[in-house]
Order: C-alpha cells, then structure tokens, then sequence
C-alpha cells in the first residue's frame, strides 16, 4: 500500500505499529484508548452479573452437609432467567473463576435440570 499512489498517506501513517507475539502489549488494545475503556466496561459489567448470580445461588439453594449452598440448574434456571437471559454464559465464567461447581461442560434446560451447582 505504500507504494500505491492511491492509498491515503495520513492512515497508513497513523497505523500502530506492528507487536510481535510474545509482547506484554500483544493483543490487548492501545493504552487509553475507548477500546480499552469498553473491554473494563465489559469485565466490570461480567463481574457483577456473576455476583449477582452468587446472590440468587445463596437465596435459592439449600446449605449442604459440608457447608456448600447447592441449587439444581432447573431451580436455577427458572429463578435467574427473569434477571438474565444469559444464565449458562455466566454459570461457565464463575466456574472459570473457581466460584460455583458443576457436572458437564455445557448446562442445557430441560435435559440438565437436575444437575447440582454447588457455590465455592
């Protein structure tokens, strides 16, 4: 493109330099950028969606021998829906972060609504 007398100079001038892998940067949006801003908006926005599905875990679920509140994902399922629609997307990201236990890699309704959530 440089050497196409059509390009626009100014945006390839203006393009971020290119970051090898292996770079801390590698990836991850300009420093300062709204890029950047929105992916924090996001992860704060994640993040309290998880704690808010803890919440309705420890309203909902019954204390176990061992001290753990448990729900079954039926129970669940029907309780949080009318909160969110994303339950099972954010059921695998508190697994990810160590806060819930379940059964299976994917959680479906109807066919798994006797599997037990287990909060950590």
């Amino acid at each position: 493109q440089r050497k196409n007398p059509f390009s626009n100079q100014a945006r390839l001038a203006s393009k971020a330099p290119h970051v090898p892998r292996g770079d801390a940067t590698y990836g991850r949006p300009p420093e300062g950028s709204q890029t950047e801003q929105r992916g924090k908006d996001a992860h704060s926005h994640v993040g309290k969606e998880v704690e808010e599905l803890c919440l309705v875990i420890r309203r909902t679920g019954e204390v176990g021998e061992d001290g753990h509140v448990s729900v079954t994902f039926g129970q669940l399922f029907e309780t949080y829906v009318t909160i969110s629609n994303k339950v099972v997307g954010i059921l695998l990201r508190a697994r990810k972060h160590g806060l819930v236990r379940f059964e299976g890699e994917m959680l479906w309704q109807g066919k798994d609504d006797d599997v037990v959530i287990t909060l950590l």
